[in-house]
């Protein structure tokens, strides 16, 4: 069965935080009113976010994504601020920065632990943080993949292409193909198809421990292999690669009343 123990970690006090906004430059109003409230604090503002404990990304999904990725293995989580269209990993409304972001600043938040995905491809190991995606190398063309789970075959489906997902990335790419939403503390990765040429093409939730393996049976037509959005390496005809739910965690602060289901009923409801 799929595990459900999401694994959180105690609030740490913040003497240095670290400011991301991706070259936003409609945050720089925030951006002022962070350093104030740093300083206020009595927490020193720092370039080296690895140098931080905590990070406040300003922007929207994928400016808190990136910045997970980036701070992969450091142990120092971010927090999103939503300047972003659905903001569905951001804590802090931009209304509400001074009172949440003080609030954050005084230690009152909460880190999540999320699960990444590992990819082998080529001999060469990667980490997303977000989805791993394979998909035609030919705009236009159908391709077709085969794809295992735990070393048993289910087949091979002509579609456009094929999406492996973690639960925070389930929002994302996997949803608008009408893959599920995986609850965060879901400790696996989603599989959906991309434009399936096929009735018998389902998305599937994979645990921990069973790892996915695609190959590209297209004669004539090579796969890109995409994580997070940047294309990684490809798939000549007959190559394969193979996706599982990664040791590696991602973290995201939280304010403490911050939930999943609330985030949700907010976004999607």
């Amino acid at each position: 069965m799929t595990s459900t123990s999401e694994s959180t970690q105690r609030s740490r006090p913040v003497n240095a935080v670290a400011v991301i906004t991706h070259g936003r430059v409609d945050v720089n109003a925030a951006l002022d009113i962070v350093r104030s409230l740093a300083e206020r604090a009595g927490a020193s503002v720092v370039d080296e976010p690895r140098e931080a404990d905590l990070v406040i990304a300003l922007g929207g999904d994928g400016t808190i994504l990136r910045t997970l990725t980036k701070l992969l293995g450091s142990d120092v989580p971010v927090i999103g601020v939503n300047f972003g269209r659905v903001g569905f990993l951001a804590s802090i409304d931009p209304a509400n920065l001074e009172r949440d972001l003080g609030r954050v600043l005084g230690g009152e938040y909460t880190v999540i632990e999320l699960p990444t995905l590992r990819l082998d491809l080529n001999g060469d190991r990667h980490v997303a943080v977000n989805d791993v995606v394979a998909t035609s190398a030919t705009l236009g063309r159908m391709i077709e993949l085969a794809w295992a789970v735990g070393g048993e075959d289910l087949g091979t489906i002509p579609c456009d292409g094929m999406i492996c997902s973690t639960p925070s990335g389930s929002t994302a790419y996997n949803l608008s193909n009408g893959g599920p939403v995986l609850v965060r503390g879901l400790d696996a990765l989603a599989v959906t198809f991309i434009a399936p040429h096929s009735l018998h093409a389902r998305p599937l939730v994979v645990p921990r421990g069973l790892p996915v393996t695609v190959t590209n049976r297209t004669p004539d037509i090579a796969t890109a292999v995409l994580v997070d959005g940047h294309q990684v390496g490809g798939m000549a005809p007959g190559a394969s690669i193979t996706v599982a739910v990664n040791d590696a965690r991602s973290l995201l602060a939280t304010l403490p009343e911050t939930t999943f289901f609330g985030r949700y009923r907010e976004t999607f409801a």
